[in-house]
């Protein structure tokens, strides 16, 4: 693999602004100092909300088609920079390395959709009552986006809301988890290098401020910023909810799962074992849409935890920039210590727990590896209610299917959800209005890796929002109705009459 140095050189990033900063930025491959760049002031914060209300005025005038080519060569870019940025997210994140791709995959599809969809950001025409008028919906450019994005997936989310947000005629303001800021100083170099190209793109288009949560209220509270896109945490969500509505602004809020797999009698067991195992230990358990509870029926408990058993055996925990590995880093030791006490609960609640401990310690002192751990619940009328953004995955056998179905939805959470089964009425229930209560739900594949053409987001607390695909791109677009009367009578609507 290329080294650090290399991979910094390759994505535009000058050593100037890499070192000599107030922000220490570890990997937590093996807690080595990456990088020490420079946290961004309120003065600084200001100054950039100014330029991207400039830059807005000027690209909301720009043609559409016009807007998707900058999106269309940024993809591009990306390109031919894919293996360099996917490995400076594994190094950055702890992601194995050909996750990192794929996220940067993620990345080059949403500037696929949305350079057609340059071309296609339709209103209605609606058929008026009153003769000799038209009447039409529109949309239209809604002013400087406010992007918050998590460091699990640093670089995937900030593309499905630049992308579209973009084309659809905004500027984007993008503040990146303190824990992540290189790979955002990267993508902004890479998208800087897709605008010359272009040429005749206004500058503070696309602009990254690093900071903690005093920048992120910072953005939340301004008025000049009408949308805040924010994906993290529940708790942060409650913060930034109400906020940005007290000031009547648009928030699009990505926030916590608690995903749940319904395994029926009649699933194909090998497809269900491998669907749970991405899912519960992809990016060390630390995704959105991990899967994070198993709902067995009681008839094949037995065997789908033996084979859990058995393929989490042969789970390879380690560097993830090599190819063996299936599983990397938690991203810091909060993290593993939440772990430690959901597992400890666990087993106060009559859980039996399998792995979770701490490994490669020896090799690793800084950095914090874990066996995925499994736990095999009693039956239950309630199953775990919280989030615990680490490779925990709960058991609970049920006996029928509404049963199973009660208990998949009795969380405050509403991500992603899935069931393997063959039977077509199991299947066609789960995601009736009475099954699964999810924004996503799967029937035999897993309840992670969703792709760029569906709207991607949840309910309850996961917050409503929807980014990607399906028309996830009104979020960042204001709406009007317009009437034009085109007779030589001025007839008012619901037949009114007012004689002057």
């Amino acid at each position: 693999m290329t080294d650090k140095q290399t991979i910094f050189s390759n994505l535009g990033l000058d050593a100037a602004s890499l070192s000599g900063g107030n922000l220490a930025v570890h990997s937590p491959i093996d807690g080595s100092l990456l990088a020490e760049v420079s946290l961004t002031s309120a003065a600084q914060f200001n100054d950039t909300v100014d330029r991207a209300e400039a830059a807005f005025q000027q690209w909301r005038s720009v043609p559409a088609p016009k807007r998707g080519e900058l999106i269309r060569v940024f993809g591009n870019v990306l390109r031919e920079h894919k293996e360099d940025l996917g490995a400076l997210v594994s190094m950055e994140c702890g992601k194995i390395f050909q996750e990192g791709l794929g996220e940067v995959q993620e990345m080059i599809d949403i500037c696929d959709l949305a350079v057609g969809l340059s071309r296609q950001l339709f209103g209605l025409t609606i058929a008026s009552e009153r003769p000799g008028h038209r009447m039409t919906e529109s949309w239209h450019p809604i002013g400087p986006v406010g992007v918050i994005s998590a460091f699990n997936f640093p670089v995937a989310v900030w593309s499905w809301n630049t992308a579209l947000a973009v084309v659809c005629g905004n500027s984007v303001i993008w503040k990146p988890s303190e824990k992540t800021p290189l790979t955002a100083m990267a993508c902004l170099s890479l998208m800087n290098k897709a605008a010359a190209q272009v040429g005749d793109i206004p500058e503070g288009l696309c602009q990254v401020v690093i900071g903690a949560a005093d920048i992120g209220e910072q953005m939340v509270n301004d008025q000049r910023i009408p949308v805040i896109s924010a994906t993290g945490s529940t708790a942060m969500g409650r913060k930034v909810g109400p906020a940005v509505a007290a000031r009547f602004g648009r928030s699009i809020l990505e926030l916590g799962g608690n995903n749940a797999i319904i395994v029926a009698p009649s699933a194909d067991m090998d497809m269900a074992v491998r669907a749970i195992l991405f899912g519960a230990v992809g990016t060390a358990g630390q995704r959105c849409t991990t899967t994070r509870r198993i709902i067995a029926h009681q008839d094949v408990y037995d065997s789908l935890v033996a084979a859990l058993k058995q393929a989490y055996g042969a789970i390879r925990v380690g560097d993830p920039m090599q190819a063996e590995t299936l599983v990397g880093p938690l991203i810091d030791q909060a993290a593993f210590d939440a772990m430690q006490r959901a597992l400890t609960q666990a087993k106060q609640a009559g859980g039996k727990v399998s792995g979770g401990q701490r490994l490669l310690e020896d090799q690793y002192p800084d950095a914090f590896y874990a066996q995925p751990a499994i736990v095999e619940m009693p039956e239950v009328e309630q199953t775990v209610q919280t989030e615990t953004f680490a490779p925990i995955l709960y058991i609970y056998p049920y006996r029928e299917l509404d049963q199973a179905i009660g208990l998949h939805n009795d969380v405050p959470q509403g991500l992603s959800s899935a069931i393997f089964t063959t039977d077509m009425r199991e299947a066609e229930l789960f995601t009736s209005a009475v099954g699964s209560d999810c924004g996503i739900a799967n029937v035999n594949i897993g309840t992670s890796g969703a792709e760029i053409g569906g709207a991607f987001g949840g309910e309850k607390e996961t917050g409503g929002g929807r980014e990607s695909g399906s028309d996830a791109w009104k979020g960042y677009m204001r709406r009007a109705t317009s009437t034009v009367n085109y007779s030589t009578e001025l007839p008012l609507a619901q037949g009114i009459e007012f004689n002057i």
